[in-house]
């Protein structure tokens, strides 16, 4: 039997305590706007804690304007508004600059690599992790874990946010939820089946940021090394260069893995490619491969996919179909290359919205 948690309607209630869902929860708190955040895993932060192998690359340092012009891809046919559009505003009035002072006035300890980088000094996700809970904690804000919200219901004023347990009544309902990659970590595709049903369109879902497959023999004898100073490169099938990024290349047991592959793969997706060929460079070896298939979208760094952009108000992130709704992260089809772009597209967004609520 559901027990009626409160008869007053929470002003906010956030699903989701991942990236978005921490950094929502600290604006409000900021900001005094009431609100509750509900995870469905144990603790918050689960995928954030593994986030650049366990090291929490939280952003890079960059202008804003330079971070939208690297959410693009080259090949890629936009059909509605694109996403260093629709990040625009939220980027703006949260850059990274801003997201560096944040962390540094919480006394969190900051290491700047020579690519821009931002990491924890201490080389540890948790330390981000622990830095939100904190926040959380000092501020009063009721944190409900291991609890997955089953339904989300528009009603008079606002919504019902339904759990095995408990039925909560909230004003303003923020989804960030995140994408579909690392189920096992929460993100499992709930937030956007509450949208579908709630009247969004969503785009179907695809791997970005993932390693690709071969069983070639001079890849595959080499798991396990890692190149740091690698390069790969996208080729068309009409023998044009299409995209090229210097980073790292790793050799795995089932392909290539590594940023600069990454990239490259994401650049494939969002063009479409079926007929291709990626060079990589290692250890003064050029190699050269063909249509290489993605590892599934499970294992994917990020989620290429979700709520269409289209849906969302940019300058507010409040859905265009339902009132006081709203979006943030990886829950939307709103996705950059590896580096900390996403980590820093979750916090933005994330910020736009409750800003945009209180």
């Amino acid at each position: 039997m559901q027990t009626q948690l409160n008869h007053k309607p929470a002003k906010l209630a956030i699903v989701g305590g991942g990236a978005a869902g921490m950094f929502a929860a600290a604006v409000a708190a900021e900001r005094g706007l009431p609100c509750v955040l509900i995870e469905r895993k144990a603790r918050l932060g689960s995928k954030v804690l593994m986030t650049a192998n366990g090291r929490c690359n939280f952003t890079k340092d960059i202008p804003p304007d330079r971070f939208l012009r690297d959410l693009e891809c080259p090949g890629e046919a936009v059909a509605g508004i694109s996403r260093s559009r629709f990040a625009a505003d939220a980027i703006r009035e949260c850059p990274p600059r801003k997201i560096i002072a944040g962390f540094r006035s919480l006394n969190v300890p900051l290491r700047r690599m020579a690519d821009a980088r931002m990491f924890p000094a201490d080389g540890k996700a948790a330390t981000i992790v622990h830095a939100f809970g904190d926040i959380l904690r000092d501020s009063g804000v009721p944190v409900v874990t291991n609890c997955p919200v089953s339904g989300l219901q528009s009603a008079k004023n606002g919504f019902i946010v339904e759990t095995k347990n408990f039925t909560l009544q909230a004003e303003n309902v923020l989804i960030a939820t995140g994408g579909v990659s690392y189920p096992k970590l929460g993100s499992v595709g709930d937030g956007q089946n509450f949208a579908r049903r709630l009247g969004h369109r969503l785009v179907p879902y695809r791997p970005g940021l993932i390693g690709l497959e071969t069983k070639d023999p001079r890849i595959t004898r080499l798991a396990g090394r890692r190149f740091e100073d690698g390069r790969a490169k996208v080729i068309t099938k009409d023998g044009a260069t299409l995209y090229e990024y210097r980073g790292e290349v790793d050799c795995e047991s089932f392909g290539l893995s590594g940023a600069a592959v990454y990239n490259c793969q994401r650049v494939i997706e969002h063009a479409g490619l079926d007929e291709y060929t990626i060079e990589v460079w290692f250890e003064h070896e050029r190699l050269r491969f063909d249509n290489l298939k993605p590892r599934p979208v499970k294992e994917a760094i990020v989620t290429i996919g979700g709520v269409a952009l289209d849906d969302v108000n940019p300058s507010t992130m409040e859905s265009r179909k339902v009132p006081r709704l709203y979006f943030a992260g990886e829950v939307l089809d709103l996705d950059g290359p590896t580096g900390g772009y996403n980590l820093t597209l979750a916090f933005a967004t994330a910020r736009k919205a409750v800003a945009s609520i209180a």
